[in-house]
C-alpha cells in the first residue's frame, strides 16, 4: 500500500527514469558502435597524415565533426528503413519501429548532428574536409539506404565507399589534400566490406527476405555468397600488404596484417566448407576486430617505424 508521500516521490524518479530511456533512444540512433569503428579509422587517417603528432584541432574538432557526420548518417538511415526495421527480428526493438521515438523527432536529430558536424569542419578545419564529409552523409544516407539497398545485390560493394571515407577525411582534415596515401586507406576498408557485411547477410538472410531487400544470399543463394566472402578476402589480404610496399608502414604493419588476414582467410574457409549455422556470425564479428586491430597497427607502426620501404608516392 502506498502512501501520499510515497506516491509523490515515486513521480520525479519515473520522471528521471523516462528522459533517461529518452537519451539512450536518441543514443541508440547514432549506431554508437559503429561510429566508434568510424572514428578510430578517421583518427588514424589523421595521425598517419604528418611525420609526428597532428595539430589538435585538426585531431579533435575534425574528428569531431566527422563522428557528428555519421551519427547523423545513422540517424536517417533509421528514419528511412524504419518501416523495413518492423519486419526484421534483428531490428524491429529499435527506437523508431519500437515506437520509443517518432521519426518526426529522430530526423530534427539528425539535422542537427548534421548541421554542427558542418559547421565544425568548415568553420574550423576546411572546406575540402567539410564537402567530403558530407558528400559520404548523402552517400550512406540517402543514395545507399533510399536506392541501392533495394535496387541491387551489389549494393554494399557501390555503397561501401561511403563507409571507407573516413581515413580520407581524417587525414584532408590535417593536410587540406587528398593524398595517395590515405586512398591506399579507404581501399582496404572498401574491400573489407563486402566479406564483413555479407557474413552478416547470410546469417540474416531470412530477414532480408522478409524485407524484400535483394541481399546477394537472397538474391544469389547462400553458397554463392560464401563464395564471394572467400574471394574478397583473398583479395584484401593482397590489398592490405600495399601500405608496406609503397614505403607507407614498416614491419609492425606488414606483421599484423600478414597474421590478421591469415585469421580472416581461416575464418572464411571454415565458412565456405562447413555448414555450421554459428560461422556466419563468427566471421561478422572476427572482421569487426580485424578492422579494428589492423588500424591499431598503422598508429604503432607509423610511431615506431621499423623496415619502411622507400616510397614511389
Amino acid at each position: 500500500m502506498t502512501t501520499p508521500d510515497s506516491t509523490a516521490g515515486d513521480a520525479p524518479a519515473a520522471a528521471e527514469e523516462a528522459a533517461l530511456r529518452g537519451w539512450r533512444d536518441y543514443f541508440a540512433l547514432t549506431k554508437p558502435r559503429v561510429v566508434a569503428l568510424i572514428v578510430l579509422t578517421s583518427v588514424v587517417g589523421t595521425l598517419l597524415a604528418v611525420p609526428g603528432w597532428p595539430p589538435l584541432v585538426p585531431l579533435l574538432v575534425g574528428n569531431l565533426g566527422i563522428g557528428l557526420a555519421a551519427s547523423s548518417a545513422a540517424a536517417i538511415n533509421h528514419v528511412l528503413d524504419r518501416r523495413i526495421d518492423a519486419r526484421m527480428a534483428r531490428t524491429r526493438s529499435r527506437p523508431l519501429p519500437s515506437g520509443h521515438l517518432q521519426a518526426t523527432s529522430a530526423t530534427w536529430f539528425a539535422i542537427a548532428l548534421g548541421a554542427v558536424s558542418m559547421l565544425l569542419l568548415s568553420v574550423f578545419v576546411n572546406l575540402l574536409t567539410a564537402a567530403l564529409t558530407f558528400a559520404s552523409l548523402i552517400g550512406y544516407a540517402i543514395i545507399y539506404t533510399v536506392w541501392l539497398k533495394r535496387a541491387t545485390p551489389q549494393n554494399i560493394v557501390i555503397g561501401g565507399a561511403a563507409g571507407a571515407a573516413p581515413p580520407v577525411l581524417g587525414w584532408a582534415a590535417v593536410t587540406n589534400t587528398i593524398d595517395p596515401h590515405s586512398l591506399l586507406l579507404f581501399l582496404i576498408i572498401f574491400t573489407w566490406t563486402p566479406p564483413h557485411f555479407w557474413a552478416l547477410a547470410i546469417a540474416r538472410r531470412n530477414d532480408y527476405a522478409k524485407a524484400d531487400i535483394p541481399m546477394l544470399p537472397v538474391t544469389h543463394g547462400v553458397e554463392f555468397t560464401r563464395l564471394q566472402v572467400l574471394l574478397y578476402t583473398l583479395i584484401l589480404s593482397l590489398v592490405t600488404v600495399l601500405p608496406y610496399l609503397t614505403g607507407m608502414t614498416g614491419f609492425i604493419y606488414l606483421g599484423a596484417a600478414l597474421v590478421l588476414n591469415a585469421r580472416f582467410l581461416w575464418h572464411a574457409i571454415a565458412m565456405k566448407v562447413s555448414r555450421r549455422d554459428e560461422l556466419p556470425m563468427r566471421v561478422f564479428k572476427f572482421s569487426i576486430n580485424y578492422l579494428m586491430w589492423l588500424f591499431l597497427a598503422l598508429i604503432v607502426d607509423h610511431y615506431l617505424p621499423v623496415g619502411v620501404l622507400p616510397t614511389a608516392l
